[in-house]
């Protein structure tokens, strides 16, 4: 017997006896999961400016401070980028009132509207993950406007988060990673439009809380110096490209973990467990009993 016919039994026997692998491998090394997070963090990265300089605009100055202080804890911004942080959040009143004057409630509402294309991206990836069809604007819309906001709220108290609320690292650690998997188990469900019930959707949280964790903890150790070292050399502009180039990571990071964990919560042996539903109706539970007959 060659050695291909063997490595050819071998796959064969693995995917009769671990169909997980099959399905994780197709989805893995397929081309449109690279696409769909560069395309979230296109997104992101939009909807984020706008929305800093609403917040920069509009927010009260204890918000504004509070943002300040959760972004600096997220990326460790010292330096000139802490300082070009603390020019568009911390203007003075007249640069305010100048903004003000030049946005506009409506602009900032037409920057909240655009910024929902974040969250359609989003819901993208979860119901590709799925491999559910797009759900309909009537039922998606409030959806992707909640859960935006709710994103600018976690971002406003990441600070706080981070160092357990006066704890320090060893309560803000697991707390931060336990409040990340909530968040991410609630984006599914809510962007999904309850078409996945929620233990189906406990492995992509999980994962998605691990991999948000490590790279909050890695980005305070990378990110300072890069962003002060491209802001040095290229302006402004370096700033922004190293920005997008991190959340590009953290956008493959989290479709990676989604999609994954949807494939491992509908394939044996987990969707057992988690009483996934399958497209047939029947759910992981009873995938084995027979099929009554007509």
């Amino acid at each position: 017997m060659s050695w291909a016919t063997r490595v050819r039994n071998i796959r064969a026997g693995a995917e009769r006896r671990f169909p997980v692998l099959t399905e994780l491998t197709a989805r893995l090394v397929s081309g449109n999961l690279l696409d769909a997070a560069t395309r979230l963090a296109a997104q992101a990265f939009l909807a984020a400016v706008p929305l800093l300089f609403a917040l920069a605009a509009f927010a009260p100055s204890g918000v504004r401070h509070q943002m300040l202080e959760s972004l600096r804890a997220i990326f460790g911004l010292t330096g000139a980028s802490d300082e070009q942080l603390q020019q568009v959040l911390n203007g003075n009143n007249n640069k305010d009132d100048a903004l003000r004057e030049t946005t506009g409630v409506v602009g900032a509402l037409v920057a909240l509207v655009s910024a929902t294309s974040f969250s359609r991206a989003m819901a993208r990836v979860c119901e590709r993950a799925w491999r559910l069809p797009k759900a309909g604007t009537r039922i998606g819309a409030w959806r992707w406007t909640v859960w935006l906001l709710a994103l600018v709220i976690v971002v406003l108290f990441q600070a706080p988060l981070r160092d357990g609320f006066g704890a320090g690292a060893w309560l803000g650690l697991p707390l931060y990673f336990l409040v990340s998997t909530g968040v991410w188990l609630w984006t599914q469900h809510l962007l999904l439009a309850k078409r996945i019930r929620w233990l189906p959707l406990l492995p992509g949280a999980l994962l998605a809380g691990t991999a948000t964790s490590v790279l909050g903890f890695t980005a305070r150790l990378y990110m300072p110096g890069a962003l002060d070292r491209a802001l040095a050399e290229y302006g402004s502009l370096g700033m922004v490209l190293t920005m997008l180039s991190w959340l590009i990571v953290v956008c493959a990071a989290l479709t990676f973990a989604v999609t994954i964990g949807a494939v491992l919560a509908q394939e044996p042996p987990l969707d057992r467990y988690l009483g996934t539903d399958r497209p047939d109706g029947r759910s992981g539970a009873n995938r084995d009993s027979p099929t009554p007959s007509r």
